[in-house]
């Protein structure tokens, strides 16, 4: 009979217990210091667990930027909704929330995630995100045109700011007057 105490080696819910461990290191270090290792030391559990539940680093990544996003079209969609104009809540919200996550914010948009074609729980995140969009584009007024284009407009545009905000490239910037600025029709 062992003399393991079971409570040892069984972890009730691994799986969002890595992602939790994982999302708490990007936040920390950002996402290129991420290993299985220290995920599965932070989550008290063997680095040979992790396996148990991802293929490999970059299943974890995905399955963390893929949460990355499903929590992104959440706080979007609290911004937008009662304010008079959505789209702009929008974008401000969307510099927000990477300067306030920037290491989940650059693995969601970085070249970290070498195959994002592996990964469809990411793809399909991705694309609950980019339907957020333009449904927020056809309630404000992007009736009769082309959402798509509309929406790729403005994520450029907020995107491109947040981008810059966080490489430090506009010092001394209020990110809230300049999120406002442009995006406020």
């Amino acid at each position: 009979m062992s003399t393991l105490n079971r409570s040892t080696y069984h972890h009730g819910d691994l799986r969002a217990a890595l992602l939790a461990a994982a999302e708490d290191l990007v936040d920390a270090t950002g996402a290129g210091a991420i290993s299985l290792r220290e995920v599965a030391r932070r989550a008290g559990v063997s680095a040979t667990a992790c396996y148990r539940h991802f293929e490999d680093k970059e299943a974890l990544l995905a399955a963390l930027a893929a949460k990355g996003y499903a929590d992104f079209a959440l706080y979007i969609e609290q911004a937008a909704g009662g304010a008079p104009d959505a789209l702009a809540a929008v974008g401000q919200a969307y510099v927000r929330f990477a300067l306030e996550r920037p290491g989940r914010f650059r693995l969601m948009y970085g070249p970290l995630i070498a195959d994002r074609s592996r990964h469809p729980g990411l793809q399909a995140a991705v694309q609950g995100v980019t339907q957020a969009f333009a449904r927020m584009l056809q309630g404000s007024g992007g009736e009769g045109k082309d959402v798509g284009v509309m929406s790729l407009k403005l994520w450029c545009m907020v995107h491109g700011l947040a981008q810059l905000l966080l490489d430090g490239m506009l010092p001394g910037h209020d990110p809230e007057v300049l999120a406002r600025a442009l995006t406020t029709r």
